[in-house]
């Protein structure tokens, strides 16, 4: 019923729905593949595994999943989903050479959904976080497609509504072969909307597989750093004069501002140079804050590794419209972070590091500065939270691995049948 009711309006509202995904930036290439029309290399006699993930963040977050993937199973085909224009150009660039195909999830209707699985065929399919699509879960399950929900997560709102249409929800929840989540409270969610509680387990959260970088470079700090990571147009100001405030009662400050984009050194130049402070620029070879008080970082690869040099680190690309940068760079290393208001792009993992204390999001200049003021005062509150950073990773990794034993486990059932 649902089939039939999607595919009739999907057919009335088309070109309304071309004309929106036209006036979006989509090629008619790009919607052609949102309806199964595409080219796929030949995949017979291989097992298919498609991995999904509907934008930036998920590509993000299942990025070193599907590279590890790669390696493990090599034999495997692997097929790469986005939903949206940027997630496929980010899905395009990290893992084109991982997957033998990257292209569009399809529009949810039993004619798109169909023609899109009898090009791809696939054995399985992980869908990044929480992505329920009636009739694609109807069919795969038809087709007798292994589907999986990995990193699940579903917000307290989104929660109430599921809730309230449990009725609705738990059929469709039901086509998945597995559900997994990223934490105790989600995958409670997820039970009580009445999913299968043996499919149903918590595997952690893939944002936090990650190893910190190897440090192959020498800094000889002179005290202690305030690391500006992944500045934006705007935020430069915001941290010179945050830094201008702490060193007036912190000597020993120095400061690290590591623009987002490298075209933007001249302008953070203007901005060191006019704030009185000595400066240099880390492309010239400077290693010592003996005789600076500034580095501009405008060199590339090394950002991920000074975070081992900080002190504190503000994430930028937060006081803006940006959705803020990854703060597990900085809580690796043990070092706190703190990043203003604007943190859309990584909202599971904020919110995983500030009920842990191990992180500060603030609202504005002023609260940041007090924040930093605190951290750089008090001894016991930094070691505190460094260590709540700590414990958030250990208990947070094993999700990668977690992936990886459930295709193993799938790929072996198929083997004995």
């Amino acid at each position: 019923m649902i089939g039939f009711f999607s595919e009739v309006c999907f057919r009335l509202i088309y070109p309304l729905l071309i004309l929106l995904h036209k006036n979006g930036g989509y090629s008619d290439d790009s919607i052609n593949r949102k309806c199964g029309k595409f080219e796929t290399p030949d995949f017979s006699g291989s097992k298919v595994i498609m991995f999904h993930g509907v934008s930036v963040g998920e590509i993000n977050a299942i990025e070193k999943l599907i590279k590890t993937a790669r390696t493990t199973f090599p034999n495997v085909k692997i097929v790469v989903t986005t939903g949206t224009n940027t997630g496929q150009e980010i899905a395009l660039k990290k893992l084109g050479d991982a997957a033998d195909l990257v292209t569009y999830f399809p529009f949810d209707t039993p004619s798109c959904v169909e023609r899109f699985l009898d090009k791809i065929k696939p054995d399985m399919i992980f869908m990044a976080e929480t992505e329920i699509w009636p009739n694609f879960g109807h069919i795969c399950k038809q087709k007798g497609v292994r589907l999986f929900i990995i990193n699940g997560r579903i917000s307290d709102r989104t929660y109430g509504s599921y809730k309230k249409l449990k009725f609705f929800f738990k059929p469709l929840l039901n086509n998945y072969s597995g559900i997994f989540t990223q934490s105790t409270e989600d995958l409670n969610k997820f039970l009580s909307l009445g999913t299968n509680p043996d499919t149903t387990k918590r595997m952690n959260n893939l944002k936090f597989d990650i190893t910190a970088p190897i440090v192959d470079f020498n800094i000889e700090k002179h005290g202690r750093i305030l690391l500006a990571a992944s500045t934006h147009s705007g935020e430069d100001e915001i941290v010179i004069n945050t830094y201008k405030n702490l060193k007036e009662k912190h000597k020993d400050l120095k400061l690290i501002i590591a623009p987002r984009h490298l075209t933007r050194k001249d302008e953070v130049e203007l901005i060191a140079g006019e704030s009185g402070y000595t400066y240099d620029f880390r492309s010239n070879g400077v290693s010592s804050f003996e005789n600076i008080d500034i580095m501009i970082l405008d060199t590339m690869g090394e950002l991920g590794k000074m975070f081992s040099y900080s002190y504190v680190s503000f994430i930028g690309g937060s006081f803006n419209k940006t959705g803020g940068h990854n703060p597990l760079e900085s809580i690796i290393f043990g070092k706190p972070v703190i990043s203003g208001p604007s943190i859309h792009n990584f909202k599971d993992i904020y919110a995983i590091i500030k009920n842990a204390h191990a992180g500060f999001v603030v609202k504005n200049q002023a609260e940041f500065e007090r924040i930093a003021d605190e951290l750089l005062s008090d001894r016991d509150f930094y070691d505190r939270t460094a260590k709540e950073g700590e414990k958030v990773f250990k208990a947070q990794q094993g999700a990668l691995q977690f992936v990886i034993n459930v295709i193993r486990k799938e790929l072996q059932k198929e083997t004995s049948q």
